[in-house]
């Protein structure tokens, strides 16, 4: 199993509509080292959810649900589904993040603008369990 952080405005598709919808298809991805990621990404990896944007915080734990397949919205693309798991007890934010020495070389710190990344099971669990 590999662990990912997807990073999402809220206000475009927050993790509350991906709750309400259960499933959905990860699209629109214009980046070839993000397209890169999606490509490598497997049923059954756990995904965090980011809200960027004026929020900046990991709010929900997903799962990949299909395997990459071509993007609807553009097939020269990539996409993936994903489905929730459950919403964070308490979002931790980007300002935690970057306090937290352990993950001072994930790809949110150091490629802020990537827009899918993986991450090391421990840098994972850290973040999970600084949610709680």
């Amino acid at each position: 199993m590999r662990y990912w952080l997807v990073k999402q405005e809220p206000t475009e598709y927050s993790f509350d509509q991906l709750l309400e919808e259960g499933e959905t298809d990860w699209t629109g991805v214009r980046n070839y080292q993000a397209r890169n990621n999606l490509r490598q990404m497997k049923k059954g990896d756990k995904v965090l959810f980011y809200h960027s944007g004026a929020e900046k915080a990991v709010v929900g734990l997903a799962e990949v649900s299909k395997e990459h397949f071509p993007d609807p919205t553009d097939s020269e693309w990539t996409a993936v589904k994903i489905k929730p798991i459950r919403k964070l007890k308490k979002p931790v934010t980007l300002q935690q993040i970057k306090g937290e020495s352990t993950l001072e070389n994930i790809a949110l710190v150091r490629q802020p603008r990537l827009s899918v990344m993986p991450l090391a099971e421990a840098e994972f669990e850290k973040i999970i369990q600084m949610s709680s």
